[in-house]
């Protein structure tokens, strides 16, 4: 019986120190940055998180209208860029890129930072015909450093709008849940 104190004790503690530690989300303004290399894919996903977005209130821009077609993406580390984005309000930066195909993936235990992210290759596309399932890493930044990162898994997929459709229900879950108040 001391034994069970003591244990629900310390899981206690340990829960409350990992809960001051985390930052809430409460998304309101966010930038969107789809990492995929097919310009196709980016629109799609971009497009799909915003109109996702915008129905719960939140105030997006997609990555596609602050680069320009054939830019490359490190240009929304420019201070010209950070501050027109901030004058419009934007302060959380969401990067989500395709991790790979399978349920092999765990959380990384370190969250990169947005310059040694944003410059990762991401060669993924949305849909592969012989995957079983796509892993997307979704990774909050604000004032370019690291704030939330998830894994979001979707099951069995049999096309690019399947995986969209699966994506945008877990993503959507997650909005209520976690990331908004």
């Amino acid at each position: 019986m001391k034994y069970l104190i003591i244990i629900i004790s310390t899981f206690l503690i340990i829960q409350s120190v990992s809960a001051q530690n985390e930052q809430e989300l409460d998304l309101e303004n966010v930038l969107v940055v789809a990492q995929q290399d097919d310009l196709s894919d980016r629109y799609t996903l971009e497009v799909a998180l915003l109109e996702l977005f915008n129905r719960y209130g939140i105030n997006t821009k997609a990555s596609l209208n602050v680069i320009k077609q054939g830019g490359a993406a490190n240009i929304l580390q420019a201070d010209s860029t950070v501050q027109k984005l901030k004058s419009e309000g934007i302060d959380t930066y969401l990067l989500v890129s395709i991790r790979g195909y399978n349920k092999r993936f765990k959380p990384s235990e370190e969250i990169n930072d947005f310059d040694e992210e944003i410059k990762a290759g991401h060669l993924y596309p949305l849909y592969r015909e012989s995957a079983s399932n796509v892993t997307f890493t979704f990774t909050f930044y604000r004032n370019l450093a690291p704030v939330h990162y998830e894994l979001i898994r979707t099951g069995t997929v049999g096309s690019k709008d399947a995986v969209m459709k699966k994506l945008m229900k877990k993503v959507e879950r997650k909005l209520r849940k976690d990331w908004i108040k």
